[in-house]
């Protein structure tokens, strides 16, 4: 059984545990710095910290790829 079937899925795909910038970027397929620069304009999904790591909802990055899919059709 490989690491990602391993990882229980709940919210409509995503795993049901904090994600990591590593994750977002793969999630969107871009670079892990895309992700760091996104977090330090306050463009990209929430994050928060826990400790010195970065961490993010399943719940609040669903909410954001909804949000701009909304943007997006308004547009």
């Amino acid at each position: 059984m490989t690491e990602a079937s391993a990882i229980t899925t709940l919210r409509a795909g995503l795993p049901d545990r904090y994600l990591t910038p590593d994750d977002i970027a793969e999630l969107f397929e871009v670079p892990l710095e895309t992700v760091y620069q996104w977090r330090k304009k306050r463009i990209g999904p929430p994050g928060f910290r826990i400790g010195k790591h970065v961490r993010y909802d399943p719940v609040d990055v669903r909410r954001y790829v909804r949000e701009r899919k909304t943007e997006d059709s308004a547009a």
